[in-house]
């Protein structure tokens, strides 16, 4: 699509700026993505051509939308840029139809049941965030209303109000976050209505998702991202590998079938309990997680002179820190495939692991995030000596 129909589809661009790159056609953004790989990676090796999506609309699988009062109505839409003033919108390039149209019936429901909206300088209201997670496979959808207090005046009857407008969705939660804070979730949830998960498959298996644990954002460029990094591992059978943050366990499960053992390691004890759930529904039994720091974790395996074929890391966008890249280090996998949401901190993770006996063999850049500056790399390193 060219920018000219990109602006002309999107009337809150300017107001929004989640999607920075919609002054581009598609073309050009991933150009330009591919140029940005190359100015931060090419240094290390050759880059591979960018892999872009055939659609690259509507494809988030989880939508959260801000909840604010204005003007004598109720806001429901996104944080405009770098502030918490939120842009009040219909619909979205990028999240689902469906999710959007959610989110309209809560605003309406949250109006016609004269419940208030969260107001973050005071502290006081009731409807604050909706997070509305999909499978895009198994078609389930969750919907997290997010509130800033317990207390949800007629409860029954508003859940009974949404399921009759959209009866698609499968399961519906509420979480209670009554902090001064950025994130979208509380700590205490509890389930209205199904059991307060959804499943999705991908790359031929089974995942139940919770409200609060990880799971990549774009299924269709997930699956392609995943492939390319066992392809780049090129598992013999006879591994056991680390799949550190392995957050609710999907790449470590995927590789499972291609490796003797899989190790998962992760800080965030609901993902793990996902994960292992995960692995059960699978039938997968060479598949062990832990709640752990991963560098901690890692360096107590080195200090047992464990034997680690390769490490599968997938940090968040601030990279990993020196202590991980450290542990990494002393563990000293003949291989190591690092998945990175954020090319400025891999490039600096690189550097470190270059500086210490790794050598960087090939770098896939995957666009995960259509329209944003986001892009996603998955990178094989092996030391220094390996061929």
């Amino acid at each position: 699509m060219s920018k000219k129909e990109n602006n002309l589809i999107c009337p809150y661009r300017k107001r929004c700026g989640g999607c920075q790159l919609l002054n581009m056609s598609y073309a050009e953004q991933l150009s330009h993505k591919q140029k940005t790989e190359i100015r931060l990676l090419g240094s290390f090796c050759h880059v591979d051509e960018i892999i872009g999506m055939e659609t690259p609309y509507h494809y988030r699988n989880k939508a959260q939308y801000a909840f604010s009062y204005y003007g004598g109505k109720i806001l429901c839409g996104v944080y405009q840029s770098s502030t918490h003033r939120v842009v009040d919108i219909d619909s979205c390039l990028i999240t689902t139809e469906k999710a959007d149209e959610i989110a309209q019936t809560v605003k309406k429901l949250t109006k016609s049941f004269k419940l208030k909206t969260y107001d973050e300088k005071t502290g006081q209201g009731f409807m604050r965030h909706v997070l509305v997670k999909t499978g895009f496979r198994s078609g389930e959808i969750m919907v997290v209303l997010v509130t800033g207090t317990q207390e949800f005046p007629k409860k029954r009857s508003f859940v009974n109000a949404l399921l009759k407008a959209h009866p698609e969705i499968t399961t519906v939660v509420q979480n209670v976050n009554n902090r001064f804070t950025s994130m979208v979730l509380g700590d205490k949830s509890t389930v209205l209505y199904g059991d307060g998960k959804i499943t999705e498959e991908l790359c031929g298996l089974r995942f139940r998702i919770s409200p609060k644990a990880f799971y990549q954002i774009n299924p269709i460029q997930t699956e392609i991202l995943y492939s390319k990094a066992l392809e780049f591992a090129a598992f013999k059978g006879d591994e056991t590998i680390i799949d550190a943050y392995c957050g609710t366990g999907t790449i470590g499960l995927i590789a499972s079938k291609s490796v003797k053992k899989v190790i998962g390691v992760e800080i965030n004890p609901d993902a793990v309990r996902d994960a292992k759930e995960n692995a059960k529904i699978n039938g997968i039994k060479n598949a062990e997680f832990y709640t752990a720091d991963a560098g901690e974790f890692m360096t107590a395996l080195a200090r047992q002179g464990e034997k680690i074929d390769a490490v599968i890391m997938d940090p968040a966008r601030a990279g990993a820190d020196v202590p991980f890249l450290s542990s990494l280090v002393s563990l000293s996998p003949k291989k190591v495939v690092y998945v990175s949401c954020n090319p400025e901190t891999l490039a600096r993770d690189l550097r470190y692991l270059v500086k210490n006996g790794y050598k960087v063999r090939k770098i896939q850049p995957v666009d995960m995030f259509p329209h944003t500056e986001h892009v996603e790399t998955v990178v094989l390193m092996t030391r220094n000596y390996e061929v």
